[in-house]
């Protein structure tokens, strides 16, 4: 399967440009270059961040797709730590004459890591490198980072990062916005500064909280002490909706992001009103209600007023999803299948709740439906066979009903959900024992566990 790229979404970020560079890096089909990036090293205060910055900076390119880090191992002992460090080592001395036919002949000097053919040749072999400094002044970090094409001898990046913070979440910073930056000139675009919202118990009781794409900044939202689950972001990332059991029967809250704040969402008289998500203009919610029998599809707006059905039936179905590009179709979890022993399957049906089509096979149990942000794709749990509880991912195209298997028996897999990228999938897996949260690639390549405290579910990626 073709390499995919990572990053979606460029950082808002205060960045000073160097060097003006109009270029662009055009890959062929199929082409994944080869990228160097020594370890940076900062001035005395800055260096003991480097660690943290490093760590960031190797992680987000890693993770990206677009290009194939060359091993550390492989480096020269020296690097150039700005441009200026460049230095073209002499030509090779010809060998005298009548020089004894035995003796080896004289080799071609090298720049010991400080000439560019140090690292496009062998054993490096890069197409590109990258490499900077850090520094402290005036109270503030600083990076000064470089990309240069080892092949054309050219500059593509030279830019400062400023980071107010002199201390790790500044270096972090800062190292996420030279990612981003580098990534960009291979044709992609950073996740940094979008989130990933998931419940977890480390505090003794379900809540919901919230971190980076990269696992950093674990922060809870919710101290409701009782059983929160399935979060759900607004399409610009200001608003959340969750489902608790606060009240006893499950509920569906509304916060806004930024301050945290309950926005005292109406829930209608029902025994379920749970698995909240947003619309793609971000006005109203579709969710899952007991009211008038267990259980519809509903739509109602942001305060839960003008509620309205959107299926019928006395079937239970539950998890929808609005198609983010076009708005005019859903998907959702049923039983409406299980009259001949199948298990819950994934539909989809108009917002009027008519059209309704049978997506998966109806072999197994399927669930957790999550929309491509092209709104083509489909990602969703499912036990493939009657195996009850193994449950792995997979995508779907919708037009086609074409399905791909993402992870395989490794743990108990569910709850997938796309990246505002749509190159990357965010889960919740028991392969290690408990339940914890991962991402992957869209093609299930590069798995990482971002959690490890406590038992963590049902995330969601957004803005």
């Amino acid at each position: 399967m073709r390499r995919l790229l990572w990053f979606a979404m460029a950082p808002a970020a205060a960045l000073v440009l160097l060097t003006a560079q109009d270029m662009t890096i055009h890959l062929q089909e199929g082409q994944i270059p080869a990228l160097a990036i020594p370890d940076l090293r900062g001035d005395g205060q800055a260096q003991p961040l480097m660690g943290a910055f490093n760590g960031t900076l190797w992680s987000d390119v890693q993770g990206a797709g677009p290009v194939r880090l060359v091993p550390k191992t492989m480096y020269p002992k020296a690097n150039p730590q700005q441009a200026s460090d460049w230095r073209q080592p002499p030509p090779p001395v010809e060998a005298p004459r009548g020089r004894n036919p035995k003796q080896p002949p004289p080799q071609p000097q090298n720049g010991g890591g400080l000439w560019m053919k140090d690292w496009s040749g062998p054993p490096v072999s890069a197409d590109y490198m990258a490499f900077g400094y850090t520094a402290v002044q005036n109270g503030v970090l600083v990076l000064y980072g470089w990309l240069y094409d080892l092949g054309r001898g050219q500059q593509v990046i030279g830019k400062r990062y400023l980071a107010s913070g002199v201390d790790e979440a500044g270096a972090r910073r800062i190292a996420h916005e030279f990612a981003a930056d580098i990534v960009a000139q291979f044709g992609g675009q950073s996740l940094y500064g979008s989130h990933i919202y998931f419940n977890s118990d480390r505090t003794g009781h379900p809540e919901i909280w919230v971190m980076d794409p990269d696992g950093g900044n674990q922060k809870q939202i919710t101290s409701y002490r009782s059983w929160l689950a399935f979060p759900a972001v607004s399409p610009d990332g200001g608003k959340i909706a969750f489902t608790s059991w606060v009240r006893g029967n499950p509920a569906i809250f509304v916060f806004s992001v930024d301050p945290v704040r309950d926005l005292r969402f109406y829930n209608q008289r029902a025994s379920v009103n749970s698995s909240p998500s947003f619309t793609p203009d971000g006005k109203q919610i579709v969710y899952s209600s007991s009211a008038n029998g267990c259980c519809r599809i509903f739509i109602a707006n942001l305060d839960g007023s003008g509620w309205r059905p959107v299926t019928s039936g006395s079937w239970n179905d539950t998890e929808p999803k609005v198609n983010p590009k076009t708005g005019n179709e859903i998907v959702f979890a049923s039983s409406r299948s299980s009259g001949g022993g199948v298990g819950e399957q994934i539909f989809k049906a108009n917002m009027e709740g008519g059209d309704i089509e049978r997506l998966t096979p109806g072999e197994g149990e399927a669930s957790n439906p999550s929309w491509h942000p092209s709104g083509q794709i489909v990602a969703y749990a499912w036990t493939r066979g009657f195996m009850a509880g193994n449950f792995n991912i997979f995508t779907m195209d919708v037009a086609t009903h074409r399905y791909s298997q993402l992870t395989h028996s490794e743990g108990r897999n569910e709850n997938p959900s796309w990246a505002p990228d749509g190159v990357h999938l965010v889960f919740a897996s028991t392969r290690g024992g408990s339940s914890q949260i991962w991402t992957m690639l869209a093609d299930g390549s590069q798995p990482r566990q971002l959690t490890t405290q406590g038992h963590n579910k049902t995330p969601v990626w957004g803005k």
